[in-house]
């Protein structure tokens, strides 16, 4: 875990903003896993067990946990929550606890209530996390300074935000983000904003806004301040989305007079929010339209991966690529493919997302049908940096289209080539509309999406 001090996540940040402070570290655990259904119940018990044994022999002077904030079990909604409740219990009241969050996390009050301090992300692509380590790290310093805990105020918006809408590059994200800073001053420590992940059934689910001080009506008055924004501005957080064939004809449109590539987000299929980085509608409409000088990635399929190298650079293969039985519009894509790029899925990302992480996505390969290249994997990512399509050969600034499954990460690395990002509906595991969702858990009256229509519980009216 400390080797992570050079490695842009949060725990890196926290770790290299407290070094020289004379502290030792009691390293635990870290885990991550690609977002997809609920934690099970032996996985949140082993690792939470792991972390609160530690708290109970150990009796640290202070504790920081780098969590992401949005995480659901099988038996376990609110698990940061959680894991904060078993802390508490083994732990001398006054030992200050704080965390850093993803920007997509769904705050709990019990979340708030329990630690000294949460500190979210305030960048979507993330390209913050370090630094938000290192807030992070100065609010936990200032307790074990003798600081007081600082007082808390907070506010949940009445409506849930797309994640493609949550993107901070975005004009109305970027300006909320861009109060914070500003807003802190006085007797106002510190401020967050959490949008929320969109698509966990959970009561807190749904942005929240939050922040600290010495001063509470000043801490009061800045998070009234900042959601009075948010929720003024309501009908801006909506988002277009474009059915596959559109996004790809308007993707065409632009391609002709267009020097740089056009980006189409394959959003549905983000593996990082939930996708299976397999669906080949994106696929069907680029070779519909007779796309030319077009990419896709990452797809999932170790099959094909290993046909393609067992084939080897310039074979011609048939096989039946990515695709799921049952889900209407994503059915398997069967083709003669060429083999033209392999590689052995070992990637050192340089770009600013997840910058100096390794990957070891197992063989990939790039197959082309049509005017199409796909970069073909082994492993589940989603398309976040530009060194995924070079690793299979595949040059990303000279092709005329992209389409990346991702939903705002690529943007980091992909916006500065980006002729114009569109996004696009196709069929995937992971709805890009909130209000599409078979909610159950929900407050009653929050908004599904913005401006949307109201969550009304079953036998409610």
């Amino acid at each position: 875990m400390l080797g992570l001090q050079d490695i842009d996540v949060p725990l890196g940040g926290f770790l290299e903003a407290m070094q020289g402070r004379g502290h030792r570290y009691l390293p635990v655990i870290w885990a991550a896993a690609c977002p997809s259904g609920p934690v099970t119940r032996e996985a949140f018990e082993l690792i939470v067990d792991a972390i609160v044994e530690a708290a109970r022999s150990e009796q640290p002077d202070a504790v920081y946990l780098d969590l992401h904030g949005a995480a659901v079990a099988e038996h376990v909604d609110d698990c940061e929550g959680e894991l904060l409740v078993r802390l508490r219990a083994v732990l001398p009241p006054q030992t200050p606890l704080v965390a850093s969050l993803d920007l997509h996390a769904n705050v709990s009050p019990q979340m708030l209530e329990l630690a000294d301090a949460l500190v979210s992300y305030r960048t979507y692509p993330h390209v913050d996390m370090s630094a938000t380590g290192a807030r992070a790290a100065a609010l936990l310093q200032a307790r074990l300074s003798g600081e007081p805990r600082l007082a808390l105020a907070w506010r949940q918006t009445p409506f849930l935000i797309a994640l493609n809408a949550q993107c901070t590059d975005l004009a109305l994200p970027g300006q909320i983000y861009g109060q914070l800073d500003a807003l802190e001053q006085g007797g106002v420590q510190h401020l967050s904003f959490a949008t929320g992940f969109p698509a966990a059934d959970i009561a807190c689910c749904g942005p929240a806004l939050w922040g600290y001080g010495s001063d509470a009506a000043a801490v009061r008055a800045a998070v009234d301040r900042l959601a009075d924004a948010v929720e003024a501005q309501e009908a801006d957080w909506d988002f277009e989305l474009l059915g596959a064939a559109e996004a790809v004809h308007r993707a065409m449109a632009l391609a002709a007079t267009a020097r740089r590539p056009v980006v189409i987000a394959d959003t549905q299929d983000n593996p990082g929010a939930g996708g299976h980085c397999n669906t080949t509608g994106m696929l069907r409409a680029l070779l519909d339209a007779g796309a030319q000088g077009a990419a896709l990635g990452l797809l999932h399929d170790p099959a094909a991966a290993a046909a393609a190298h067992a084939a080897g650079i310039g074979a011609e293969i048939e096989l039946t690529l990515g695709g799921e039985p049952g889900m209407a519009g994503n059915e398997p894509l069967y083709g003669r493919f060429t083999v033209q790029g392999l590689g052995d899925g070992r990637v050192t990302l340089p770009g600013r997302m997840m910058n100096g992480v390794q990957t070891n996505l197992g063989p990939c390969a790039q197959l082309a049908i049509g005017g199409v290249k796909i970069a073909v994997s082994s492993g589940r990512m989603q398309m976040l940096d530009r060194a995924l399509y070079r690793h299979v050969g595949i040059a990303p600034e000279a092709m005329k289209i992209l389409v990346n499954k991702s939903s705002v990460h690529f943007r980091a690395d992909f916006a500065p080539i980006a002729e114009r990002v569109l996004v696009a509906q196709a069929p995937g595991a992971m709805p890009a509309d909130p209000a599409t969702l078979a909610w159950t858990k929900l407050p009653a009256g929050k908004r599904l999406r913005p401006g949307g229509p109201a969550f009304v519980p079953t036998g409610a009216g």
